[in-house]
C-alpha cells in the first residue's frame, strides 16, 4: 500500500512538471493565459496537471470516474481546496455533468485520456457544450500503433517491456497475456484499452466530421513526459515521418492537439 502511494505521488509530480514545461507553453501558443480563465480537465486523476493553473489563480474543475483518484487529488490539492473556491473536484461521469452545474470553460484538457473513452465521435462532439465561444480543447495521447500504445508497460510480467504486441488480434493478445500470468482484471483493462485505442488519422477524422478545426498539431518522437520518467530529452517527430499517414503512428510516442469549434 505504501509503495503504491509513493508511486502515485511520483506520478503526480511527473504530471505537474511536464504540464508546466510543455503543456502550458503549448496552450499559451493559442490562448493568452490569465487569471480570469476557467479550466476543465476531464480524466484529471490525482490532479497532477492542475497545480500551475491553481497557482495562476484560475478557476479549475477536475472530473474523473475513479473514486480513489479523486480522493487522492483532494488530499494532494487539499491546500487549494481549503484556501479558496477556485478548485472543484468531481467523482462523476462527464456525461452526467451539466454545463448548468459547472458552467463553461476557456480551456478543456484531456491528457492521456481520449484513448480510454468509448464512442469518441459522440464524446468529442459533446465537449462543445462545455466550451465558451472562443474556447479551445487540448488533447495529448499516445497513438495506438506506437510501441507501447496498449499501455502494456503496466503489466507485471516481462510483457511490460515488449513493444507492439498489443497490435495483435484480440484473441491472440489475450492468450499471450494469460500465458504470461497477467491478472484477470489487468487483462480486462488492457483489452478495454485495445478497444478504445485511437490513431492519429482516426482522431483527425473525428475532429473534422464533428465540425471542429485543428489549431495546432505536434507529434513527438520522444514523449515530453519521458524527460521526467526516463531522463530522455523530448524530440518532435521528423518532418518526413510526420507527413506519412499510418506509418507515423508506429514511431510517434505522443500527439498534442489543440482544437476549437468551427465558426
Amino acid at each position: 500500500m505504501i509503495e503504491r502511494r509513493l508511486h502515485r505521488d511520483k506520478y503526480f509530480k511527473e504530471q505537474d512538471l511536464t504540464t508546466r514545461k510543455y503543456v502550458v507553453p503549448y496552450l499559451a501558443s493559442q490562448k493568452k493565459l490569465s487569471s480570469n480563465l476557467r479550466i476543465l480537465e476531464i480524466g484529471c486523476g490525482e490532479g497532477g496537471n492542475l497545480p500551475f493553473f491553481l497557482e495562476a489563480n484560475m478557476d479549475v474543475v477536475g472530473v474523473d470516474l475513479n473514486t480513489s483518484q479523486i480522493e487522492r487529488a483532494r488530499s494532494l490539492l487539499a491546500e487549494d481546496l481549503n484556501e479558496n473556491n477556485k478548485l472543484l473536484l468531481l467523482h462523476q461521469n462527464i456525461y452526467d455533468v451539466s454545463p448548468k452545474e459547472i458552467g463553461q470553460f476557456d480551456i478543456i484538457m484531456l491528457r492521456d485520456v481520449i484513448e480510454h473513452i468509448p464512442n469518441q465521435e459522440k464524446f468529442i462532439s459533446f465537449l462543445k457544450d462545455f466550451l465558451k465561444k472562443d474556447g479551445i480543447v487540448f488533447f495529448g495521447f499516445p497513438p495506438w500503433y506506437m510501441p507501447f500504445g496498449g499501455h502494456q508497460q503496466g503489466c507485471d510480467s516481462a510483457l511490460k517491456k515488449m513493444p507492439y504486441f498489443h497490435i495483435l488480434p484480440a484473441f491472440l493478445y489475450s492468450f499471450i497475456l494469460k500465458v504470461f500470468g497477467e491478472k484477470d482484471y489487468k487483462i480486462e483493462n488492457l483489452l478495454q484499452t485495445k478497444a478504445t485505442g485511437i490513431s492519429i488519422e482516426r482522431f483527425k477524422k473525428i475532429v473534422k466530421q464533428s465540425n471542429w478545426q485543428i489549431l495546432d498539431e505536434t507529434l513527438y518522437l520522444i514523449n515530453p513526459n519521458y524527460e521526467v520518467k526516463f531522463s530522455l530529452k523530448p524530440r518532435k517527430q521528423f518532418k518526413l515521418i510526420a507527413m506519412l499517414p499510418f506509418i507515423r503512428n508506429f514511431f510517434t510516442t505522443c500527439a498534442y492537439y489543440i482544437i476549437s469549434p468551427k465558426s
